[in-house]
């Protein structure tokens, strides 16, 4: 799977995740990745942030479970719930949803049904991701959904990250 190429070359690339409520799954996902790229050198060529499609925890902190459950693996948990906005997508290289009903509603916001180069299932990037390229939302379930999201998460950002480092420019920073 191919990247799209950044729109501004001379700025990093930049990627946004989107769940539902920006306190689970996205912000896990943006943790992640910013630390898997921290790692393979990219850090500074690409600019990741994280939103959700809706309102509900504006302003709130990541869910607790989420946050234990990246402590507990090392990763940073400062976050503050926001809301995805449409004019972002002029400004991103790469808009990556958790699930297909974020998606459909990204799609809905987007200009023209957003760009399917640009707009993509974040667990896509996962090899051997099978027919369902989902990340759940474990916000209804117990601890050990957490965990097993973090093993999705963990997954794709390593297989986003492989990509970025060929795209023209991301690379280069290293």
């Amino acid at each position: 799977m191919s990247l799209p190429e950044p729109r501004d070359p001379d700025g990093p690339y930049r990627i946004s995740l989107v769940c539902l409520g920006n306190i689970c799954r996205s912000p896990m996902a943006e943790k992640i990745l910013s630390a898997d790229l921290e790692r393979a050198g990219l850090g500074a060529a690409v600019a990741v942030d994280s939103s959700g499609t809706g309102s509900w925890h504006i302003g709130s902190p990541m869910d607790e479970r989420a946050a234990t459950t990246l402590r507990v693996h090392g990763y940073p948990t400062g976050h503050t719930a926001r809301r995805f906005d449409p004019a972002w997508f002029a400004e991103r290289d790469l808009v990556l949803a958790m699930d297909l009903d974020n998606l459909d509603e990204l799609r809905r916001l987007a200009p023209d049904r957003g760009d399917p180069g640009r707009l993509r299932l974040f667990r896509s990037f996962a090899p051997g991701s099978g027919p369902n390229p989902e990340v759940p939302d474990p916000y209804y379930g117990g601890d050990d959904g957490f965990g097993t999201v973090l093993n999705m998460i963990e997954a794709a950002s390593k297989g986003l990250v492989a990509e970025l480092a060929a795209v023209p420019g991301a690379g280069a920073a290293r």
